[in-house]
């Protein structure tokens, strides 16, 4: 059983370690900061700073930080989410002392800089310009910007290109100021080295950070809006479609069930409802697969499908047929009790990943306060019962979902 270490230092950072024997280690810190939580007037924000956290602190320059971890084998990376970012490092484990100075370095004291400013913005805008060359990408981005019209999570995490313009150095030093703060930062580790000298590591270097949380982002859920049909003529060679609903938020009673359902459609097996039944049976799409996000005060169930476009209606009504059944009767005992063990054993397959610990272990933390272990999760989903599995396909039932196609 993997065991998690978690403790707190007195400024308020929370932070869990996961003894694991590896010649390689992670360390990071999970941020309660997304494009949710992007200046008015300035989407694209939260994903930029997490850019040109990079570029230059007080005590060092981007070519500096950037040759830190790398001149000894090791990355060091971020990316940004909705509601948070991720910046992390992985490397042999016997320089954890140096990737926990370096991040502290960053979220302590990055500048800035203006000139790096203006040349990562150049970066940042073809990062734009390359999604929407990509429709399947843009796709999903243009769904959720559908979903949550008028909501703070309603607009593209990259942001768009006169809001990026205005964006300032001043800009991102208040957001990090304001946001990269201990009581809104959880700090994770994965290595072999003992949980209590990665705290003493964690708290020399980042003990007396004493800034506090002062910006309160308001994070109202959005309004639940009417399905919607859209079409956008894109001249793309095929279609690109996303079919989805709004669901409840992170602690809703169905979230277990509605993670099992979304296996048992479009996950990554390749014998997933929809897989065999678009795919393999009619040869209607190339591509089919499904997705649940929480949020924290709302959710999002989508299906892709990449197919030639007159196939487009014909998949939407197999999809229908297919969750409508799954809503009035539901599977068997026994065919339940298949789709469980698959989705068990995939859990557990993930756990061994590393990564998949590292990030899990912080991203459970920030959000829920409490570490869910995989064991937890196995169990969890084992106690999903018919009745909810459902009531979880009921609330994605195609009157309830909206629809949109590049086509």
């Amino acid at each position: 059983m993997t065991q998690y270490i978690t403790s707190a230092l007195p400024c308020g950072l929370k932070m869990v370690h996961i003894a694991r024997k590896s010649p390689v280690a992670w360390c990071g810190l999970a941020v309660n900061a997304g494009s949710r939580d992007d200046v008015p007037g300035k989407h694209g924000l939260a994903h930029f700073v997490e850019h040109t956290i990079f570029k230059g602190t007080t005590h060092r320059r981007s070519w500096h930080i950037l040759n830190r971890m790398e001149s000894v084998g090791g990355e060091l990376n971020a990316y940004t989410t909705k509601e948070g970012t991720m910046l992390y490092s992985l490397f042999p484990e016997q320089h954890m002392g140096r990737a926990v100075e370096l991040i502290a370095d960053l979220v302590k004291c990055s500048v800035f800089p203006a000139a790096e400013i203006e040349r990562e913005l150049d970066v940042v805008l073809e990062e734009v310009a390359g999604y929407r060359d990509q429709p399947a990408e843009a796709a999903y981005d243009d769904f959720e910007d559908l979903m949550f019209a008028g909501s703070t999570l309603g607009h593209n995490i990259l942001g768009c290109e006169e809001h990026l313009r205005s964006i300032t150095s001043g800009d991102c030093l208040d957001y990090l100021k304001s946001l990269y703060v201990p009581e809104n930062m959880v700090f994770f580790s994965v290595g072999p080295m003992p949980a209590e000298r990665v705290f003493r590591l964690v708290e020399r270097h980042m003990g007396m950070m004493d800034h506090r949380l002062n910006r309160v982002v308001p994070r109202v859920a959005p309004v639940a809006l009417a399905p919607q049909h859209r079409e956008v003529e894109m001249g793309a060679h095929q279609a690109h479609t996303i079919v989805g609903a709004q669901l409840p938020g992170q602690g809703h009673g169905l979230r277990h069930a509605m993670a099992l359902l979304n296996n048992l459609l479009g996950g990554p097996g390749m014998n997933s409802l929809l897989n065999v039944n678009l795919r393999e049976r009619r040869g209607y799409v190339y591509t089919v697969e499904s997705s649940v996000t929480q949020f924290t005060d709302c959710g999002l169930f989508e299906i892709y499908l990449g197919c030639d476009y007159e196939d487009v209606k014909s998949s939407i009504r197999v999809i229908d047929h297919l969750t409508a059944d799954l809503a009035e009767h539901g599977l068997t005992e026994h065919q339940l009790d298949k789709c469980k063990k698959q989705f068990c054993g995939q859990l557990l397959v993930a756990s061994d990943s590393t990564e998949y610990l590292a990030m899990n272990a912080g991203k459970n933390l920030l959000r829920y306060g409490a570490i869910t272990t995989v064991e937890q999760a196995v169990d969890r989903i084992m106690g999903v019962t018919v009745d909810q599995l459902r009531e979880a396909a009921a609330l994605i039932t195609m009157p309830h979902c909206s629809v949109l196609t590049f086509k």
